[in-house]
């Protein structure tokens, strides 16, 4: 299936998933525009036609989806659903990400690693060499979103429905704390944002 930027960031925009303000990401950077992507993945109907998208991208057979972390557990799902493969997640623990709950990987098999947004590739880089440690072999790194603004550094193809270029920087060069306004939060429930790495 395919899908194009136009309709990507439409379903994106008219789910509300798209905000504006002025948030604080998971690398510590600023931006004013946030992107929520669970509110279009709530919908298993729409979650399963960009999982489909995405999965298309990707024309290697796989032998498991790793989500990198749990904002990206129900793609990975759906893109295990369209490979026929199995779906596992990774989590931070102390600070590094690591299989919990008696997942893991057996030597050869090939790996799709699935995020809803990337922007820095550091979260998904630590998930790559994650997996290539268990002795798999990572086929790319799939995302919804790549907002990536530079190198990625990850080792693998990475391939993603649509790219929204990151508008961000650090909060000692961030317009909007040097004119005083203050961090957003959300009726969506998060505060100063997290967006993925």
């Amino acid at each position: 299936m395919r899908m194009n930027k136009m309709d990507v960031l439409g379903i994106l925009q008219e789910h509300g998933a798209v905000a504006g303000g002025h948030f604080r990401l998971a690398s510590g950077l600023h931006t004013p525009v946030y992107l929520q992507t669970a509110l279009v993945l709530q919908y298993p109907h729409m979650a399963q036609k960009m999982a489909k998208a995405l999965a298309a991208k990707f024309v290697a057979s796989v032998d498991v989806v790793i989500s990198t972390g749990l904002s990206s557990v129900i793609l990975g799902q759906e893109v295990a659903r369209v490979k026929k493969s199995r779906a596992i997640f990774t989590e931070r623990v102390n600070g590094s990400m690591a299989f919990r709950r008696d997942f893991r990987l057996e030597r050869g098999e090939r790996a799709l690693v699935v995020v809803d947004v990337l922007t820095t590739g550091r979260s998904n880089a630590e998930v790559v060499a994650l997996a290539q440690a268990y002795g798999a072999r990572v086929v790319g790194v799939g995302a919804l979103v790549d907002r990536s603004s530079g190198p990625l550094c990850l080792g693998v193809p990475a391939r993603s429905l649509v790219d929204y270029p990151l508008e961000a920087a650090p909060s000692d060069s961030c317009l909007q704390c040097a004119a005083g306004v203050p961090l957003s939060t959300s009726r969506r429930g998060f505060e100063a944002g997290s967006e993925g790495e």
